[in-house]
């Protein structure tokens, strides 16, 4: 039997994919399956996979690489984001899982409704391997259109109601509005207002429905005067809250579609001498930072971005990976848990006396 030999001085052994097992906690096997793209590994172990192999500079050899498909994978990013609060934790998580996956990011800007199809086309001819859309343009179907004539995989985040077959990564923001209203009615504001997000975005019209639909549970039917439309953007946020604050009788609470629009809708109190919480209730969607950068800090829909980010690009790339290997894609919605994050900018609404009094004599 041939004798084994230890190596040169200083030569340095490779690691192997059971040391790759070792440092990540998982079977070899499991390795095996992580590096083939194989759709049924959880993103925990997968992150803990790739975060051992980034570790030990693991290189499988090149017949294993040419069954995974192992070369470079090339993501595009493709952005137009009015909200820099949500671009900027939605970039924190993917980046983070680039970083994971050994995925090279391009990252494109685009203007919605303009020049996305171009942009998107660029990319492709620039051998893009797979495209992620974030909002609002996780709902351009030309974009979508797109992608699919060219066979290229894509996830879209955050989409109120992804087009067909398409992968997705989001919450239920129909449940989301619904707790957030209920969480209201049950303060006792029974005149709460709404501030829309941007039309073409269908998360928007998810809320709106369960924000309405908390309403009618109570008993109360929705009130068009009390819904404001905005674009998700500070400035439409200052604009329906002005709208609303001007009515003949405003409501004792605002819930706006995002914190952006919710912290307009808190200076714009503060404009009309109202105190919050004590004069109004105004609340959120996202807890982005801009959540806790104002004040008082805003009680909000947490909706986990950057773990929406990261689930979405290890999805993408496991799509990636089984293109290449001929392998079915993995496909459906992945639903991430929202949460009610309450803080210092809501409260029961203050009871006053009426302005005019009558005079006894």
């Amino acid at each position: 039997m041939k004798k084994k030999t230890a190596p040169p001085r200083g030569h340095r052994v490779a690691p192997t994919i059971s040391d790759v097992a070792r440092a990540a906690g998982v079977s070899t096997m499991t390795v095996s399956r992580v590096i083939n793209g194989a759709s049924n590994v959880k993103s925990t172990t997968l992150a803990a996979v790739d975060a051992a192999i980034a570790k030990l500079n693991y290189a499988p050899n090149p017949a294993a690489r040419s069954l995974a498909g192992a070369r470079p994978i090339r993501i595009g990013l493709l952005y137009s984001n009015p909200s820099a609060a949500y671009l900027s934790e939605f970039l924190v998580g993917v980046l983070e899982q680039a970083s994971f996956s050994h995925v090279q990011l391009v990252v494109e800007k685009c203007v919605a409704g303009s020049d996305e199809v171009r942009v998107a086309r660029n990319l492709i001819a620039d051998g893009i391997d797979g495209i992620l859309l974030p909002p609002p343009l996780c709902d351009s179907r030309p974009v979508q259109d797109l992608l699919m004539d060219h066979d290229m995989p894509f996830v879209v985040v955050a989409s109120g109601q992804p087009f067909g077959e398409a992968a997705a990564v989001g919450i239920d923001d129909f449940a989301a509005a619904h707790a957030m209203t209920s969480h209201l009615l049950s303060l006792g504001h029974a005149r709460i207002g709404f501030i829309t997000g941007n039309p073409d975005h269908t998360a928007s019209a998810c809320r709106q429905r369960g924000y309405e639909a908390a309403l009618q549970e109570r008993g109360l039917t929705p009130d068009p005067e009390l819904v404001a439309p905005g674009l998700f953007t500070y400035r439409s946020g200052l604009d329906a809250a002005e709208r609303l604050l001007r009515l003949e009788q405003p409501p004792t609470a605002i819930f706006a579609s995002n914190d952006d629009m919710a912290a307009a809708t808190v200076a714009a109190a503060h404009s009309h001498g109202l105190a919050v919480p004590g004069d109004l209730t105004v609340c959120g969607f996202d807890d982005t930072a801009m959540a806790t950068t104002i004040w008082p800090e805003l009680t909000t829909i947490r909706q986990p971005i950057g773990e929406m980010s990261r689930a979405a690009l290890d999805l993408l790339v496991r799509k990636v990976r089984a293109q290449r290997a001929g392998t079915a894609q993995p496909e459906g919605h992945l639903r991430l848990q929202f949460t009610l994050v309450r803080r210092q900018s809501d409260a029961a609404p203050r009871r006053r006396p009426p302005v005019v009094q009558a005079i006894r004599v």
